[in-house]
This record gives C-alpha cells, sequence and structure tokens, in this order.
C-alpha cells in the first residue's frame, strides 16, 4: 500500500525514524512548537510504547538510571519535569535512595515517564505511531519516499533519523564465536539473560556502564564464582562524588586547540580543585557542560587524537555509575562471587556447549585460562560501524545518501544536524536525532543533550516544514 497525499493539501509531514528517547523527544518537541493544521507527525518506531528504547526500554530493575533522577527531563525549560512526575506518580522504592536523599530508580520508570508524555498525544492523534521497521529511505518528489517492513509506502516532507543504538560490535579474538549460542551479542535485547542458569559460568566482556549493569543482573543469580568481568586496562566506570562546590575552572573561554593543551588545562584544574577541597567529580561535570564549545574548537585530527588516547579515560569519568550499581560490583568481588580479570584473549576452544579462553594478564607475559559457558559483549554500542550492521542506513549508504562520519562514531552531518551524503553535499529536509550526530555536535549521549539536542532537531523540522508546506 503506498499513502496518497491531496495534490491541494495546506499541511507537511514530518517522519521520525526511531522512536526510543530521541525519537519520542522530536515528536514530543515537535508537536508543541507547531499547530496540528499545519504538519502532520508520524513516528516509525517498531516497539509497542515510545521511548522504550535500548536504555529505557530494559524491565531489569537493577538497571538503574546512572545519574540522580532531579538531572533527567524531557524538556530543558523544565529541569525538575521528571522529578515532579516521579513525585506525583511513583512511590520510590527504599532501594531506589542513597543515604544522602538521592534518587537512582530503575532505567524503566523514566521510559515510562516518557511514554506518558507521549501518549496523550498519540491518543488525539497529534502523533501518529506506527507499529512497524523503515527498511529504505529515497529521496521522491521533493521529499523523501519510506518503505516499511511489510512493504507499505510512506512520503514524509521531513524526515528524521533518530535510529537507536546499534549492539556491541564482535571483536576480533572472539570471531569465531559468531552465531554460536554461547554467545550473547546484544545484552540488552528483550530476554537476553533469561536462559542462563544459576550453575553456567559466565565471561562478561568489558567494564563499562553496560558490564556493571551485567554485574548487578546476574552476580546474585548465578552459583559464587561463577561471574568474569574483563577489561584490557582495569578501568571501570566511576562512582559519584560528594555533595560539593563548584569549581572555577572553564574550558570554553578561549578552548584549547590541541589535545595536549586541553589535557593540561584539565590537570591545572584538578589540581586547583584539589587544593580547594574538591573531588576530581567537579571538574569533569564542567568539561561535560562545556564539551560542545571544546569540541568544537578542535580540528577533526585533534578530535581524532584525543578519542585514541583520552576517550577510555573520559568515559569512565563521565559515564559514572548509580551508588546501588558500584555497591553490587563491590560486594560481588568481595565475596567472590565475581573475579576481576585485566589483559586480553589471545586464544579461544569450543568445548561443545562451552568455550575455554586464554587471558594474558595485562603488563605480563602469563596466561589465566578460563572454562565458561556464556560470553556476554559488554564493549557498548559499535557506533562505528553502524552504516555497515544497521539495514535502514546501510542501504542509504549504498546508494550515497550517507556517509559515516570521519570519527567513526556515527553519521557525517552538517553542525545543525543535515545529513551530508557520499557527495559531500547536504541533504535537504533530512537530519540526525540523538548520538548518531556526535562527531559534528560533540557530547550527545547523555539524557540533558539528547533532550537539548531534540529540542533543536523539532525546530529545524518544525522551519523545513512550513517551508514544504504547499503554496508556501
Amino acid at each position: 500500500m503506498t499513502e496518497h497525499f491531496p495534490a491541494d493539501r495546506e499541511w507537511a509531514s514530518v517522519a521520525i525514524i526511531g522512536g526510543g528517547l530521541s525519537g519520542a523527544a522530536v515528536a514530543y518537541h515537535l508537536a508543541h512548537q507547531v499547530p496540528s493544521e499545519a504538519v502532520r507527525i508520524t513516528v516509525i518506531e517498531p516497539r509497542g510504547e515510545l521511548g522504550q528504547g535500548v536504555a529505557y526500554g530494559t524491565i531489569d530493575p537493577a538497571h538503574r538510571l546512572n545519574v540522580p533522577h532531579a538531572t533527567m527531563t524531557l524538556t530543558t525549560a523544565e529541569p525538575d519535569h521528571f522529578a515532579r512526575w516521579l513525585r506525583e506518580t511513583t512511590t520510590a522504592a527504599p532501594d531506589w535512595l542513597t543515604p544522602d536523599g538521592r534518587i537512582f530508580p530503575p532505567r524503566a520508570v523514566f521510559g515510562r515517564y516518557v511514554a506518558d508524555q507521549i501518549q496523550p498525544l498519540i491518543e488525539t492523534g497529534r502523533i501518529r505511531h506506527l507499529g512497524l521497521r523503515a527498511v529504505d529511505v529515497f529521496p521522491d518528489q521533493g521529499g523523501y519516499g519510506i518503505i516499511l517492513e511489510n512493504g507499505d509506502r510512506l512520503f514524509a516532507d521531513v524526515v528524521v533519523l533518530a535510529v537507536s543504538h546499534p549492539p556491541p560490535g564482535l571483536p576480533t579474538e572472539l570471531g569465531a564465536l559468531a552465531g554460536h549460542p554461547v554467545l550473547i551479542a546484544d545484552p540488552f535485547a528483550r530476554g537476553a539473560l533469561n536462559e542462563i542458569q544459576p550453575d553456567e559460568r559466565v565471561l562478561i566482556v568489558g567494564s563499562g556502564l553496560t558490564g556493571a549493569d551485567m554485574v548487578a543482573s546476574l552476580s546474585q543469580r548465578l552459583d559464587p564464582g561463577h561471574v568474569h568481568l574483563l577489561s584490557r586496562h582495569g578501568w571501570r566506570s566511576q562512582p559519584h562524588g560528594p555533595d560539593q562546590n563548584e569549581t572555577t575552572a572553564d574550558f570554553a573561554t578561549a578552548p584549547a586547540r590541541t589535545t595536549l593543551a586541553l589535557l593540561r588545562r584539565i590537570r591545572a584544574a584538578l589540581a586547583r580543585d584539589a587544593a580547594e577541597g574538591l573531588t576530581w567529580h567537579a571538574s569533569f561535570d564542567r568539561l561535560r557542560g562545556q564539551a560542545n564549545a571544546i569540541w568544537a574548537a578542535l580540528p577533526v585530527h585533534e578530535r581524532r587524537r584525543l578519542l585514541r588516547h583520552l576517550r577510555g579515560l573520559w568515559d569512565i569519568h563521565r559515564f559514572r555509575i548509580a551508588p546501588q550499581t558500584h555497591e553490587a560490583l563491590l560486594s560481588a568481588e568481595a565475596s567472590g562471587r565475581l573475579t576481576a580479570h585485566t589483559g586480553r584473549i589471545t586464544a579461544l576452544r569450543l568445548r561443545g556447549a562451552s568455550v575455554q579462553l586464554d587471558i594474558r594478564r595485562r603488563g605480563s607475559d602469563s596466561i589465566a585460562t578460563i572454562d565458561v559457558d556464556r560470553v556476554i559483549l559488554a564493549t557498548g554500542p559499535a557506533h562505528g560501524r553502524i552504516t555497515e550492521t544497521h539495514q535502514l542506513l546501510r542501504r542509504m549508504a549504498e546508494r550515497r545518501m550517507l556517509r559515516a562520519d570521519d570519527l567513526k562514531l556515527g553519521l557525517k552531518v552538517s553542525s545543525v544536524g543535515e545529513v551530508i551524503d557520499g557527495a559531500g553535499a547536504v541533504l535537504p529536509n533530512l537530519l540526525v536525532a540523538g548520538p548518531l550526530a556526535r562527531a559534528s555536535v560533540g557530547e550527545l549521549m547523555g539524557v540533558p543533550e539528547i533532550t537539548a539536542w531534540a529540542e533543536h532537531i523539532a525546530r529545524a523540522a518544525a522551519g523545513l516544514s512550513m517551508r514544504s508546506r504547499v503554496g508556501d
């Protein structure tokens, strides 16, 4: 079926492909920015509810918000929007609270909050939710044609790509496990951990936020000593710091033009903060707040150098874990339920339904050999290969409608979020929401940044759609 619009229509159509947090936020703000008679909004998302993407669609209560609830919101104009909703609709469970009064609820609670904001707009017809997957997008009559997985075709004057985080990439050293039942390649897929039995031995590859989530999920379910955690450097996501004064550090005024200059400024700021009794958290919070100005000042080759040398350290300090998750890690290790390894896999041998792995310990030639029944990839989303692994984006890339960015963080876009095609031209009326735009934007992984960017994309889509209206 092909959707046809009347030739004399006086409204424009905006299609948002992807209905996780980014897509839902764009739809929410677009619906509040333009009159219903001027723009029709469609969100194409196979999940049953909008806002239930990879991060906030998890139903595991051990998967918590990684920041206090007071910093989360769907609208930057109301920083306490989520906090008010939580207070009015939900009674906080005792294990959500920390001794200092901060609240770290399960991530599913924030997903329900987003869905609650969107659902009234769906019920009134302001937003149309198509519960299907988009499999192709192509230029058509000054806008774009969209093919759905059931063969239906839609037309949109403006398209916003808000596709989901991809699953982790399979490391070369684990290539022999591709397609094998021992491998859990996407730990956040619904039911991914359900078949793991209490007596099974599990290796979690990656010790960042995803690895911490997996430990929190499994350490109490499995027999003691049956959970292994592997990281190359032994780095882990850090816990939150104390309530303290703000730093005086400023990284946005006359921002550094090189990675080395930036590193020196960070070290100087940390030293000043320490002298004033502040922890490292203060300067890293300031870095996060000024990250986009810092990023904009760095030329591409310096951005590449920063990612190569400092990304790992940035990630573990920027992406902190909830106190409850941190305590679960410490408790699991202290009690012997968790064994941590620092090093790299040098060999693996399939043993029927299990696998034996050799791990070369970091800084030595010694080898630890472990036997496990499951290997969970917890290395984070493989954004660098998304134009190869995501069906829709792969098809668009094959026609040179889009391309991966030079830093392999997502898609090549302009500074305002427009797709840049394979020939280097800006495509009209095709925008990118969410983390796939971060090579141009900078910091675009946390909710505050995703929300602010979604508001920007909604304004851009509103402007483009108004110009696309027939007769304008």
